[in-house]
């Protein structure tokens, strides 16, 4: 790289650094979602549970002060941690922001080092210079919600399938086992990740024993980080809890098409539920539930039906954007506007990309987009949860970009180091 370009990515990270912390300090508490005296939103949930954790060691969410398997434990241990040094009222709280504002640093540099590495350096830094000035990328840190920290370790994630897929060592797959368990304690359907080493071993001819070897390595480390919060459950609830037993199904939600209820006729054909009671609870019927909204729907609305669970799912993941509460000087509708133009030019990108480039090079990036896109098919999805793959969309856009400038369209010369499969290691 260029002492240009690392003088450029140098001043960039400090622009974010700055930037990032003065918003939350000035903003402060306009930042919460929720009324911090009456908890009403995750967000001032998540300081009431951290505050209990603390003082009490019990885990509560909903349940007052007893405790629950609701959410996954990552922010409340971190949030409880930094109020335990900064205080529990409002010093804990700035701690935990400008905790979140270093983590947007670092992510605006692990995304130009994903563009650098998958395209080439004038990629990353055009992808760096978009997410340094990505509003919701401000809110987000001074939100108290899971999704700066889950953004931060997905794209540590595909750093780390980067360099092992080129360099194919023991030391990258524990990695990879630490930074999936890391992942499921603030959202659970990260888990299936390594799933994607599959597709990469495959393409890449990788031999039987060593994709046995490294698949042993990486459920192995996951199991043994993931066994405290199992042991917590079974000492506290005397059984089993994989992730979390939270109310409301995910997957009966994820039926609801624009929070409608099903179709008029479907009571009628099934008269065992009732327009109140359907999407209640976290009943064992659930699932059942969803599958016969599911199978009523296509039968009888199935155009409808399709879209939700197709373009709709997409739209609904990334074509809003994550920023409940507006920054001076954009405001909620300009960033609407801004999100669907920028969305315009991510998807563009995609294409031209598959086109141009190789697909080798693209794997790590694309299948981690496409994993944590598909993975919400079946569920309720959103834009917050759409959020933290924005980083990896605005990398395709940011090559089109690059593209553009140079005015002609570049067949691409591998930089990277030939992958190396060795025997053992």
């Amino acid at each position: 790289m260029s002492p240009l370009a690392k003088k450029l990515l140098i001043r960039l990270l400090i622009f974010v650094g700055i930037v990032s912390c003065a918003i939350v300090l000035i903003y402060n508490d306009y930042f919460f979602l929720g009324d911090p005296v009456h908890p009403n939103n995750d967000d001032v949930k998540y300081i009431q549970t951290s505050r209990l954790l603390l003082n009490e060691g019990v885990l509560a969410y909903n349940t007052k002060d007893k405790p629950s398997a609701f959410i996954m434990p990552g922010l409340p241990l971190i949030l409880s941690g930094l109020m335990a040094v900064f205080g529990q009222d409002h010093g804990g709280v700035i701690a935990f922001r400008i905790f979140q504002c270093l983590q947007q640093v670092l992510s605006v540099y692990l995304i130009f080092w994903i563009g650098r590495r998958t395209f080439n350096v004038r990629t990353g830094l055009i992808a760096a210079t978009i997410s340094a000035f990505y509003f919701p990328d401000y809110f987000s840190s001074g939100v108290i919600l899971t999704e700066t920290t889950f953004r931060t370790i997905l794209l540590l994630l595909i750093c780390v399938t980067i360099l092992a897929m080129e360099q194919n060592r023991t030391r990258w797959y524990v990695l990879i086992g630490v930074l999936t368990a890391a992942a499921a304690y603030f959202k659970p359907h990260a888990s299936l990740y390594p799933a994607v080493f599959l597709i990469i071993w495959w393409k890449n001819k990788i031999p039987w024993r060593l994709m046995l070897k490294y698949t042993g390595l990486m459920i192995g480390i996951y199991i043994v980080l993931l066994t405290p919060w199992w042991i917590r459950n079974w000492l506290t609830f005397h059984e089993f809890i994989l992730f979390t037993n939270s109310a409301g199904s995910p997957f009966l939600l994820g039926t609801r098409f624009y929070w409608q209820l099903p179709p008029s006729g479907f009571f009628e054909v099934h008269p065992e539920y009732s327009p109140e009671t359907l999407f209640q609870g976290s009943d064992r019927n659930a699932i059942r539930k969803g599958l016969d909204v599911i199978a009523y729907g296509f039968t009888h609305e199935p155009l409808k039906y399709i879209y939700w669970y197709t373009l709709g799912r997409w739209i609904e993941l990334y074509f809003h954007p994550f920023y409940s509460r507006p920054i001076w000087p954009i405001s909620r509708p300009v960033m609407n506007v801004l999100q669907i133009i920028l969305m315009l030019l991510n998807m563009a990108g995609i294409v031209f990309t598959l086109i141009k480039r190789r697909y080798r090079r693209l794997l790590p990036l694309l299948l981690a987009l496409c994993y944590f896109t598909v993975i919400y098919i079946p569920f309720i999805a959103f834009n917050r949860y759409g959020y933290p793959n924005m980083a990896l969309l605005i990398l395709f856009g940011a090559y089109l970009i690059d593209q553009a400038i140079r005015g002609r369209t570049i067949t691409p010369t591998s930089t990277v180091t030939g992958v190396n499969w060795r025997k053992g290691d």
